[in-house]
């Protein structure tokens, strides 16, 4: 680890010099080129000075303990103590950072929710999850922008797509792929009983045209006119777009747009992540042939969380995690369960290491 530390720190030196050389100065691309390089570089390099000068305060502690005598030595033991403790905490802060990025991390984000199980109850509860990750957006100051979806009459949604555009949005939403249930009593429901539904989440990073290539070929186009809740038209022009991936047989469709040209780009976008998602589960899957845990892979068909409203309860069954603040959740307050989402990935891929 010291070795690395000791690359990184030189790395970070060598392009705070070039950012003083005149010549980078004067080249507005090569400035910016290396200002975001030690950017990137800027948290590590600060947690390499502060562990360096944790082993020089060791070791004079250390120095102190030997040589002092009375109070000096008994005060530099209980320094001596404080940075013992200190130092593998700092420790494992350095792992941390040293772990390979995952490249999709700043990419933004195809966001799918599903009604599954309960009928309309879960149509509401799509809509209520829908709703807690654009506040959730809104709060991370990212722009959230429907693709396409189907409204029930009550105001539920068997299904959404949206676009999630924001700095990290995919680092922040990747372990909200899964099935997620709800415990409530249905405002449809007369006798007052408490219900179990579900619907499915997808968090799929945005692709770009340089990781997926799709041949026309492939592609059955067609279009139709949009329409919105209970059948309602909404445009009389054939704007909407319905795209299939014959190899694949998915099938992708936009209507948001009064553009149809709009619509083909947005559907696309969506196909090409779906694609992407499909190559990524497809690697994940053989990369973990021999491993007892897939972490990360995004696997669906594992029931990740419960929002439970009697007992205003949010649990997510993958770290154990409970929450009574279903209300604060529900409002897009979501931060306390994705950091410790991270974190326990991050432990666990350190394990692996």
């Amino acid at each position: 680890m010291l070795e690395k530390l000791l690359v990184i720190e030189e790395k970070y030196n060598e392009i705070t010099n070039a950012l003083a050389r005149p010549e980078v100065l004067s080249n507005a691309q090569e400035y910016q080129r290396y200002s975001k390089e030690r950017a990137d570089l800027d948290s590590i390099f600060e947690k390499i000075q502060e562990y360096k000068k944790l082993l020089t305060d060791l070791e004079g502690a250390e120095e102190l303990v030997k040589s002092g005598d009375g109070d000096l030595r008994e005060l530099a033991q209980e320094e001596l103590e404080e940075l013992k403790k200190r130092r593998p905490v700092l420790e494992d802060e350095l792992k941390l950072m040293l772990l390979p990025r995952d490249p999709r991390d700043e990419r933004n984000v195809i966001l799918e929710i599903r009604a599954g199980t309960g009928g309309e109850e879960a149509a509401l509860f799509g809509a209520s999850l829908f709703r807690m990750y654009s506040k959730y957006a809104e709060s991370k100051k990212w722009r959230i922008e429907v693709i396409d979806s189907n409204p029930t009459g009550l105001g539920g949604l068997k299904e959404i797509v949206a676009n999630i555009t924001g700095k990290g949005a995919y680092s922040r939403l990747k372990y909200e792929s899964g099935v997620h249930r709800v415990q409530r009593v249905p405002v449809t429901e007369a006798s007052g009983r408490i219900h179990t539904s579900a619907a499915t989440v997808a968090v799929l990073p945005e692709a770009e045209e340089v990781d997926i290539r799709i041949e026309e070929k492939d592609l059955r186009i067609d279009t139709f006119c949009s329409s919105g809740a209970g059948g309602q038209s909404v445009n009389t022009t054939y704007s909407a777009v319905r795209i299939t991936h014959v190899p694949t047989g998915m099938v992708v469709q936009c209507q948001d747009e009064r553009s149809q040209l709009k619509n083909r780009e947005k559907a696309l976008k969506v196909l090409r992540s779906r694609l992407l998602e499909l190559e990524i589960e497809k690697k994940e899957k053989e990369r973990a042939m021999d491993r007892k845990t897939q972490v990360g892979s995004g696997d669906r068909s594992e029931r990740i969380r419960t929002y439970n409203y009697p007992q205003n309860r949010v649990t997510d069954h993958r770290i154990g995690l409970t929450l009574h603040k279903l209300e604060q959740v529900l409002e897009g307050n979501m931060d306390e369960i994705i950091d410790a989402l991270n974190t326990h990935y991050q432990a666990e891929r350190l394990k692996e290491l």
